[in-house]
């Protein structure tokens, strides 16, 4: 997947963000605060947190 391409997440970000909170502990609210329009900064925040590639989290997050 190219790092371009948009998320899977409007409209079902909360399911989304239980699961990612069920899958990775160390996540709080604060790490998975989505706005529209701001998926590089909340990308940014997962980076950093998971250290994962940006590509690896989107491919986590749409297969979820």
């Amino acid at each position: 997947m190219k790092t371009d391409e948009k998320l899977k997440i409007k409209g079902s970000w909360n399911e989304l963000k239980g699961k990612l909170k069920q899958k990775y502990a160390s996540l709080t609210d604060d790490d998975l605060m989505y706005t529209e329009g701001k998926e590089d900064e909340l990308m940014g925040k997962l980076q950093k947190k998971l250290g994962k590639s940006i590509d690896d989290i989107k491919n986590e997050i749409n297969e979820l």
